[in-house]
């Protein structure tokens, strides 16, 4: 929209209803002389300048303002001025054509001047004029306004690879010519006078539909909405659905069960209409709002179309179309249920044939187990046979177990799932029957291993050995081993004296990898202990003179704990034995010794100390010391009984029957004026008769310490009086040698408890000091392979009870309590140790 619409009066005054509007829409002047370089400038004046758009110019120069105003003169006449008459429809057309038939003005035909000083109003500037410089140039004069620039984008575009006369783009997909413009022949809507498509664009883009099919299409929507003229009615068009189309939708929809076929027939009569329908199946009534394309029966007319009224037909026979439907639906559903029944049988068919096969396969299997249950039992017909008293060829056992290698080997799975147990009974029983009846087990332990070895891998039910059972039902040879091989073992029992034990326990020994464990034990329990007890019974430690342990001691292996009440009665018998026992007689050692690995730590050091301790106190009590003329059966008879009893035990005799009595002798002896020389010689004598590990303990160790310090003492007191030369060096040397061993002695030790510590993997930090009095003990129990370990759930006054060995104890401030008969007694490590042992 241009401004020329601004009418001006004669003084160049706005209308009075354009006084107040400023327009500054961009007009066709704009456009055509926007590429002009040669347009007229309008060239600010001075006053301009100076007044901005306050400044007086003159009207015809001046373009429409942008904000100033200017004082209207009301006094002033009205003048109109004409903006011509209206012309006719003709006189348009012709206007028309003759703007078409203008050709473009070049840009050379152009004065320097060109360009209006104002604008032109009033008509006589024209809009579709095509003088402006950019509508029709050709290419290579596009961008010809540079030659007035620097020429900057051409620069930057040919830096950038742009070639000229190509397109932009890496692969110069660019367009080549400037878009074109077409003038719209009239001023109508964009496409009332046609297709506005250039030959360029039809050239760049070309498409498929052409404008004549997009028109013909608009015409004929258009024309639905019009009359027809010729007013025939038009052909019903009918539907069709082929029976392919039934099978499809039948095996779509679900197969119904035997209470929906019962539902089916059910009669349904529909009064939801404005007419009552009657149908004979429920599934006719999903139809009814089917879709038309895919409810359609097979010959149906079509549905009137929604929005018109229904003019009633000329020719309308209602019970004839419903029959009609009737018979159309039947026809229907009988197609889906024939082709439903069509395929049941052929899936029927499919399902046979693979059962046919399974079954082909199954009556081979079972015919190769008749094949092999025709063969084992000829075999075991044969052995029947051959088990005839009569028969010529009698079965032996070695041959029977070839044949039940034969059927193990040949006919596993029928020998596994045969009853073994009878086929055995029959045939295998009478047969080791036989081969047993003249054995003496006593005699020749080995005999029949062997064989029994074989028949036990034949016999041997795995899964009752996996189960642990011993259900003779089930196991032939745990039957067989309890039927025949036992009432030989019971026999030569009752007739066996358990102080013979040797080939006893040969014979056992023998046997022990081949019987079931549970007949072992049974021999072991209701056969042999009850002899040994009866025997134990009627021992007599004063009067026989094979010693008990020479017939007990060998069942160890076999019976171990099954001996232990046997040993109450033995120590009884043999504490009455003691009751007169000297210890000049070393028969009681002798008889002792064996049982002291047999019996509890416990119990042995409470017999032990009970029955031998006091005899031995006794003894010492009643020894002389006499330096000049000694006397040492009883120190031997003591002496000797070191390994039997107990280190601690042993000390407490020394300590209260023999040091103060030779501690005494030795204060005499020095008193007198004595020979140091013997006097050295006595102590060292008397030292030489004691083992390491008796020295080694804290009080003998102090009592010898105590008499090199009575020595010393009665050197040093001695010095005015006279003294034997070289006394006092003799007894300092004696001193140091005694004390420099002591000292090796422990460092010996100690070496050995590292090693040790070292050889059961114990690193360098577990040998130093414990942290605490538990890892002390924990230590102790490590080194003497005692067992140190808590138990669980048990407590006495909040402290946890631990069982050291045997022994029940528990930690209270660093103090070690042991459970005695009625209270808690405390108690030293080693002692505690001792008692362990």
């Amino acid at each position: 929209m241009s401004l020329s619409h601004l009418y001006r009066d004669g003084e160049g005054h706005m209308d009075d209803d354009e006084d107040e509007r400023e327009n500054f829409e961009i007009t066709d002047w704009d456009l055509q002389n926007e590429f002009n370089p040669n347009r007229q400038r309008h060239w600010q004046t001075k006053e301009e300048a100076t007044y901005g758009v306050w400044a007086e110019r003159d009207s015809d120069e001046e373009r429409p303002s942008f904000g100033g105003k200017r004082a209207r003169d009301y006094s002033a006449p009205v003048n109109f001025i004409s903006a011509g008459l209206k012309k006719g429809a003709a006189e348009e057309a012709e206007l028309e054509d003759s703007d078409d038939e203008e050709k473009p003005v070049k840009q050379d035909d152009f004065p320097k001047d060109f360009g209006p000083k104002k604008l032109k109003t009033g008509g006589n500037f024209k809009p579709s004029q095509k003088g402006f410089a950019g509508g029709t140039k050709s290419f290579m004069d596009f961008g010809s306004w540079e030659r007035h620039t620097k020429g900057i984008g051409q620069k930057l575009l040919q830096k950038m690879g742009y070639v000229p006369g190509r397109g932009l783009g890496k692969n110069a997909q660019g367009i080549i010519n400037p878009i074109e413009a077409k003038q719209r022949k009239g001023k109508g809507a964009v496409g009332a006078y046609g297709s506005e498509r250039t030959t360029q664009s039809l050239q760049d883009f070309p498409v498929v539909d052409s404008e004549e099919e997009a028109e013909e299409e608009f015409q004929k929507e258009l024309s639905q909405w019009r009359k027809d003229p010729s007013g025939s009615k038009k052909k019903p068009k009918y539907s069709y659905k082929t029976v392919e189309e039934l099978k499809a939708k039948g095996r779509i929809s679900k197969k119904l069960t035997a209470p929906q076929k019962e539902l089916s027939q059910v009669k349904v009569i529909d009064m939801t209409g404005r007419e009552q329908k009657v149908y004979y199946s429920y599934s006719q009534i999903s139809h009814k709002h089917s879709i038309p394309d895919d409810g359609l029966p097979l010959l149906a007319p079509p549905l009137p179309q929604p929005g018109r009224e229904a003019k009633a037909p000329g020719f309308a026979l209602p019970e004839l179309e419903h029959n009609l439907q009737l018979l159309i639906d039947l026809t229907e559903q009988e197609i889906i249920q024939n082709d439903r029944q069509l395929q049941y049988e052929r899936d029927m068919v499919v399902t046979l044939s693979h059962e046919l096969e399974k079954m082909s396969e199954v009556l081979d299997h079972e015919e190769r187990l008749i094949g092999n249950l025709s063969k084992v039992l000829e075999m075991v017909e044969e052995c029947e046979r051959r088990m005839q008293p009569n028969c010529s060829d009698p079965l032996t056992l070695d041959e029977c177990a070839r044949i039940f290698e034969t059927l193990q080997d040949k006919y596993y799975e029928e020998y596994r799932m045969s009853d073994r147990v009878d086929l055995a009974v029959a045939i295998v029983y009478p047969l080791m029957k036989e081969y047993f009846k003249e054995w003496d087990p006593l005699k020749d332990c080995t005999y029949g291993t062997e064989i029994i070895s074989k028949w036990k891998s034949l016999l041997e039910n795995d899964q009752l050995l996996s189960h642990g059972g011993q259900d003779l039902s089930a196991d032939a040879f745990h039957r067989l081993i309890w039927e025949v091989w036992m009432p030989f073992v019971r026999n030569i029992v009752t007739q066996w004296q358990p102080r013979n034990c040797d080939p006893m326990v040969d014979f056992l020994d023998s046997w022990v990898h081949i019987i079931p464990v549970w007949i072992l034990d049974n021999i072991l329990d209701q056969l042999i202990f009850p002899k040994l007890q009866k025997e134990v019974e009627n021992w007599n430690p004063l009067t026989d003179t094979v010693p008990i342990h020479s017939w007990i001691h060998p069942w160890l292996p076999l019976m171990q704990a099954r001996l232990e009440p046997l040993y109450s009665p033995i120590r009884s018998k043999l504490s009455s034995a003691l009751q007169k026992w000297h210890p000049s007689d070393s028969s009681a050692k002798l008889i002792l010794q064996p049982w002291k690995d047999v019996f509890t730590p416990g119990s042995w050091e409470a017999f032990m100390v009970k029955n031998i301790v006091p005899k031995l106190g006794i003894c010492l009590g009643e020894l002389v010391i006499n330096p000049h003329q000694q006397h040492m059966d009883a120190f031997y008879w003591v002496i000797d009984w070191e390994g039997m009893i107990s280190v601690s035990s042993l000390v407490g005799l020394l300590e209260k029957h023999f040091f103060p009595k030779w501690l005494q002798v030795l204060c005499s002896w020095l008193s007198n004026s004595p020979n140091y020389e013997e006097i050295t010689k006595w102590y060292l004598g008397w030292k030489s008769m004691f083992s390491d590990q008796v020295l080694a303990h804290p009080s003998v160790k102090d009592k010898f310490n105590e008499a090199l310090d009575i020595m010393n003492r009665a050197v040093s007191s001695n010095v005015g009086a006279y003294m034997q030369p070289g006394a006092r060096e003799n007894i300092a040397y004696l001193t140091h040698t005694e004390r420099r061993k002591d000292f090796q002695y422990e460092a010996m030790q100690e070496r050995r408890e590292a090693e040790n510590m070292a050889q059961r993997g114990i690193g360098v930090a577990a040998s130093s000091v414990p942290m605490n009095f538990k890892d002390l003990i924990e230590t102790k129990a490590e080194e003497h392979n005692i067992v140190f370990m808590p138990v669980i759930g048990k407590r006495h006054e909040g402290k946890q009870l631990y069982t050291f060995g045997r022994i029940v104890i528990y930690i209270d401030r660093g103090v070690v309590f042991v459970q005695g008969e009625k209270t808690w007694v405390p108690t030293s490590l080693q002692s505690l140790i001792d008692m362990a042992k």
